[in-house]
């Protein structure tokens, strides 16, 4: 899988335009806010989503699980008065946190935040050095973990799919050989020996280390596996009628979003070779044209905006289907996670 031209994964994803949110106006059309609608934002972040859908009269539970999205999030908790609530949870919970009338919109704003990168000591970014950890809730395996303990073959896996990294192999056994005398504890020290591994061309227009780090991120965080799991539990979560919105950022989260609403729409793929496959019910309607993206006026002012996607769905009056993973063609990375960290 190949990410596609200035779909790149670049450093400044969240770029400098802190707190914008992306494709707002996009996502409001698509989930139609009113007074009595209950709309769960499961990436609150910043609160960007959140608050336009509350200015239109909804009610709003939001999720993070990030503590400190949790806490800067407490002022629009008071400023909204009974409106929002605001949830220390990973998305992929969603379920869990909806009323049992079901809920008349989702949305989900997949990816790292501008907040993130721009705090040195999460880690997230080469470009402020800080401890090489990048993890969303700071708990569990960090990257520095990773980095430090995996064996050579699960980073080359690791680097290869999640970060789209063509030198992936070589990167991996540089690390190994590095860390015997020196383990690594900074992005900084990881960004130089990934730069002396494979320098950078005058005609990059990202930093070496962009694809690693990107790939570090989605593992620690199980960023993939989440996703999948968020979009099912939407399916469990939304009334009939209610709409599902997502916003993705790389081509690997945009892949997982389009193979669950192709799945979930009834279509039956199959060969005039094969056995006639009996069609599923529906439980999503696409949305829309199908992909959305942002304009070129956004993306001028918001660069974070240039590599996103949205895709949207209104969930039907069939019975929510079982969780399959296997319709998302996903790698098992999840033993490496026990690597003893």
């Amino acid at each position: 899988m190949t990410a596609n031209p200035g779909e790149a994964i670049t450093e400044p994803e969240g770029g400098p335009a802190r707190h914008i949110p992306v494709l707002l106006r996009e996502v409001i059309d698509a989930l139609e806010p009113s007074e009595g609608k209950i709309i769960l934002d499961g990436t609150f972040g910043a609160g960007g989503y959140s608050s336009a859908l509350l200015d239109a009269g909804a009610t709003i539970i939001a999720l993070d699980r990030d503590p400190n999205a949790i806490s800067a999030g407490q002022a629009l908790v008071e400023h909204y008065a009974g409106k929002l609530s605001l949830v220390a949870a990973q998305f992929s919970d969603l379920a869990q946190h909806a009323p049992a009338e079901g809920l008349d919109g989702v949305v989900l704003d997949i990816g790292v935040s501008s907040m993130q990168i721009d705090e040195a000591d999460r880690g997230f970014s080469f470009q402020r050095n800080g401890p090489l950890d990048m993890r969303m809730s700071r708990s569990g395996v960090s990257a520095a973990d990773v980095v430090n303990r995996a064996k050579v073959s699960d980073l080359t896996r690791i680097f290869g799919f999640l970060g789209e990294e063509k030198h992936s192999g070589r990167i991996a056994r540089a690390i190994e050989k590095r860390r015997v005398s020196e383990p690594f504890a900074t992005t900084r020290d990881l960004a130089n020996l990934i730069e002396t591994v494979n320098p950078r061309k005058a005609k990059d227009k990202i930093h070496p280390a962009t694809r690693v780090f990107q790939a570090l991120r989605i593992f620690v965080n199980d960023e993939l596996a989440e996703l999948a799991q968020a979009l099912f539990a939407a399916e469990q979560a939304l009334k009939p009628g209610g709409r599902l919105v997502v916003v993705t950022f790389h081509s690997l989260e945009d892949r997982i979003v389009k193979q669950f609403f192709a799945d979930r729409s009834g279509k039956v793929s199959g060969s005039r070779h094969l056995p006639m496959v009996e069609a599923k019910p529906a439980t999503f309607e696409p949305l829309g044209k199908g992909v959305v993206h942002a304009s070129e006026a956004e993306a001028e002012i918001n660069p974070r905006a240039r590599s996103a996607k949205l895709r949207a769905g209104l969930r039907t009056q069939s019975a929510p289907r079982a969780a399959d993973m296997s319709i998302f063609d996903l790698p098992d990375l999840a033993s490496l996670a026990k690597m003893g960290a």
